[in-house]
């Protein structure tokens, strides 16, 4: 094993520790973890495309904006999430068209603010809403973990060679296959009656997952960075770990809105979505 494969390891092993402590204490602290990863996440945006350089006082904004939703996702009205990132996320555009701002500054208030919100969602304040975390955890991870091995060892034909000349076909269709294993290991031990429509779920969110991958390297190459930044021993910035997750928790939590538009039950949360509850 060569030591940079060895401090992944034991870097992914750290974070998925405080991942799952926060994820079983719920409540409060799983909404800092999600407020931490937004502010990160904006941080790191930020820095890729030049925004604090390029426009001081839109970046300024964007801070303010992130600071409002992460301060409603932790003291708040979480019900208030999608409207004040609306909001936001449509001041933004208007500065952009007054003022000639970067394009930049409304896509990443959104794509920062929505991961808060939307990982906060899969959470809830409930048992259901802790199983939910686990399977989307575990749809992503799986997923992330069997397309590296499997890309490596199989090789093959390029999955998106202009954006991440690393990733293949095999890894895909290896990390797919094992992020809807895995999520069906999750709920199968929670709940019994393991359907297709769960196994349908984890295809998708395992999809989404690696699609959020690619979005990130796209932006990468963009501008030419390698990592989002370097906060994270062997794998580069925040970004470089939760594009998949959080790509999978906009994937889920837009599902369940739609769905509960569709039946007429504004109650309904993310965990009752996923799992037909």
């Amino acid at each position: 094993m060569s030591p940079e494969l060895r401090k992944r390891i034991v870097s992914a092993i750290v974070l998925a520790a405080f991942a799952l402590t926060a994820t079983w204490l719920g409540g409060f602290a799983f909404r800092l973890l999600s407020s931490v990863i937004a502010l990160t996440v904006y941080y790191e945006w930020s820095t890729i495309t030049r925004l604090a350089e390029k426009d001081f006082a839109g970046n300024a904004f964007g801070w303010l904006a992130i600071a409002v939703i992460c301060l409603n996702l932790l003291f708040g009205d979480q019900g208030m999430g999608v409207p004040f990132l609306g909001g936001l996320t449509i001041t933004a555009v208007l500065l952009v068209l007054v003022r000639k701002s970067s394009w930049w500054l409304p896509g990443g208030i959104f794509y920062a603010g929505l991961s808060g919100i939307a990982l906060g969602a899969i959470r809830g304040a409930d048992e259901p809403g802790f199983v939910a975390a686990l399977f989307v955890f575990a749809v992503v991870w799986a997923t992330d973990i069997l397309a590296y091995f499997v890309g490596r060892a199989i090789g093959g034909p390029k999955l998106a060679p202009r954006i991440s000349p690393g990733k293949t076909w095999s890894g895909a269709i290896g990390g797919t296959i094992a992020g809807v294993a895995a999520g069906a290991a999750i709920f199968t031990a929670f709940f019994p009656n393991l359907g297709l429509r769960l196994l349908l779920l984890a295809f998708l969110l395992s999809v989404a997952g690696q699609i959020g991958d690619l979005f990130e390297s796209f932006i990468k190459r963009r501008f030419g960075v390698k990592d989002s930044g370097r906060l994270i021993p062997g794998h580069g910035g925040v970004m470089d770990r939760v594009d998949g997750l959080v790509f999978a928790g906009f994937a889920a939590f837009f599902l369940a809105i739609i769905n509960a538009a569709w039946m007429q039950d504004g109650s309904a949360s993310v965990a009752a979505f996923l799992f037909g509850l």
